[in-house]
């Protein structure tokens, strides 16, 4: 059943369309130094904040549905958060509370994977997922709870597949994970039982790609954590360094595939009647090695051969089409979103970005929802990345997508459009700064270009982000601030998402007075959905986080 919005009268038509940027990892630095988005000569944005409303918005922890507020925001909860206009408990903090409450190893899902490797002798239940505490996809302390569990329900061998971070953690932190694991694993082998590492590799080299922006990935990891193929080592550790010891500005996430052997032979190879969890709880980079698992007409890579095994993901990844089959943990039930109330009401919109964001603009930004809601009404534009690291093209696709969206704004056919610039945040994450400043710069070149068609349109343009990154570019030290230094004299990246808030401004060229010219402060990136509902001249739904704007008396 629609459902569809109540209309203001109150409000002034705009001639054009309202305009929503989401400029991807743009926010506001707590440090001077390593502030890439305050260094960048961003000209034209800091002259909208300067001469329209603006504010800062709340892009992290608990106002994006996070456990606490020492938890960076992210791209996924950041969209959802905009779309839909209320904070919802996500990923981590329901894995959490699962685990803590003991539903998740009263499930079937857990109790199945548990029975079929306790039915066979020397059935191994395998874990492949980010090996950090970041957060963002994945928390260690949610696998050591799994493998605790695993040993107590009488599991004898567990074989652990690591995706190195360096990316929502410190750039080369690899060991600061895997030295105490090992060690834990220790503590729990022995007496007929056998828990170890068996494979790894960094997540943007191997396994974690994401819409289908490079196959490869995939394909490198399914050969390493499957079929036990790639350079061989000891130990992970013995891994890290050999690698090091060949190119010492290595960061982890960049890390080429390892296989851990014994006597010879792959110690965590994945055979018929094993069991397997991944235990990323974030949908986005579980998608693809899920199919590989799952998909009896795969054709992105020759997977050599299939096992027949128990698999489950740590959450379903895709609501719609039900993957994968199964999953510990239930994801969060998104209802009565900003898009499906546009829909309802009629309204035509277009959703556009470059496909490292375009499932964020399109089933993030639905509720983790797939498809559209109204084919007719709604047009959804992928321009395809560039395969390349981001710190060549740092740019990135910021022309192209505007290209796009002034063809739409001068058709006259779209009355909402939303679009992701990711320079800030897939740049953000190489740590290389000079990139970083250079991405932001073209990014704003292209948001005069939107301003220009948005005044010549009368429409309405709304710029904000999901979160911050580029605009916490070195490490700090937590208890001075000042920035940690490397031994080559150089500051030390820090390629993860910042706790800053982020950008609110609204530029509205022919606004008929119905708000005032200082927005609200002190709220959260949830508060755009009811902003841009209203700027559209519908009231904001019952239940939805109040909108930045102060109506006039």
């Amino acid at each position: 059943m629609s459902i569809s919005l109540v209309k203001n009268n109150a409000w002034h038509p705009r001639r054009g369309p309202v305009v929503l940027v989401i400029m991807d990892g743009v926010g506001y630095g707590k440090y001077k130094e390593g502030d890439a988005a305050a260094d960048a000569d961003m000209r034209h944005l800091r002259s909208m904040e300067k001469s329209c409303p603006s504010t800062r918005l709340k892009a992290h922890g608990k106002a994006v549905g996070l456990p606490s507020d020492d938890d960076m925001g992210n791209s996924e909860v950041g969209h959802n958060a905009i779309g839909c206009g209320r904070v919802f408990a996500q990923g981590a903090k329901l894995v959490s509370a699962s685990i803590e409450s003991g539903a998740m190893f009263r499930g079937d899902t857990w109790k199945k994977l548990v029975s079929n490797v306790n039915a066979g002798d020397g059935r191994a239940l395998h874990f492949l997922g980010l090996f950090s505490d970041g957060n963002v996809h994945s928390h260690i302390d949610h696998l050591k709870a799994m493998i605790s569990r695993a040993k107590e329900d009488g599991v004898r061998r567990v074989r652990v597949h690591v995706l190195l971070d360096g990316r929502d953690v410190g750039e080369q932190s690899a060991l600061e994970y895997l030295e105490p694991f090992e060690s834990f694993l220790s503590g729990l082998s022995g007496g007929g039982y056998d828990y170890r590492i068996a494979s790894g590799g960094g997540r943007q080299y191997i396994t974690m790609d994401r819409y289908g922006a490079d196959w490869s990935m995939v394909d490198r990891g399914w050969k390493a954590h499957v079929l036990g193929q790639g350079a061989r080592f000891k130990s992970a550790k013995e891994a890290v360094l050999s690698y090091r010891a060949e190119k010492p500005s290595l960061i982890d996430q960049d890390m080429h595939e390892f296989v851990i052997e014994e006597n010879g032979t792959p110690i965590g190879t994945v055979e018929d009647g094993d069991s397997f969890v991944y235990f990323n709880f974030r949908g986005d980079r579980a998608l693809e090695i899920t199919a590989a698992f799952e998909d009896d007409d795969f054709d992105h890579f020759d997977r050599i051969r299939r096992p027949r095994i128990a698999y489950a993901g740590m959450m379903e990844y895709d609501g719609d089409l039900h993957v994968p089959s199964a999953y510990l943990v239930s994801p969060p039930s998104i209802d009565r979103t900003a898009g499906e109330y546009l829909a309802g009401s009629g309204v035509p919109m277009l959703a556009i970005s470059e496909t490292q964001k375009y499932g964020h603009v399109t089933y993030f930004f639905n509720g983790n929802r797939q498809g559209k809601f109204d084919e007719k009404l709604e047009d959804y534009v992928e321009i395809k990345s560039d395969v390349v690291p981001f710190e060549q093209r740092p740019w990135m696709k910021t022309a192209e997508i505007t290209d796009t969206v002034l063809a739409a704004i001068e058709s006259g056919k779209y009355r909402f459009i939303r679009l992701n610039y990711p320079n800030g945040d897939m740049v953000g994450h190489t740590g290389v700064y000079q990139a970083v400043v250079c991405g932001l710069e073209g990014m704003d070149l292209q948001l005069e270009r939107l301003r220009l068609a948005v005044l010549k349109a009368g429409g309405v343009l709304i710029l904000t982000a999901d979160h911050g990154n580029s605009d916490d570019m070195f490490e700090h030290d937590k208890k001075t601030g000042a920035v940690t230094i490397k031994a080559d004299g150089e500051p030390r990246a820090k390629t993860s998402h910042s706790l800053n808030p982020v950008p609110c401004v609204v530029y509205d060229p022919e606004c008929g007075g119905e708000y005032e010219s200082a927005l609200r402060e002190g709220l959260g990136i949830s508060s755009i959905a009811a902003t841009f509902i209203e700027m559209l001249g519908f009231e904001a739904p019952e239940g939805y986080d109040p909108s930045v704007l102060v109506p006039r008396k």
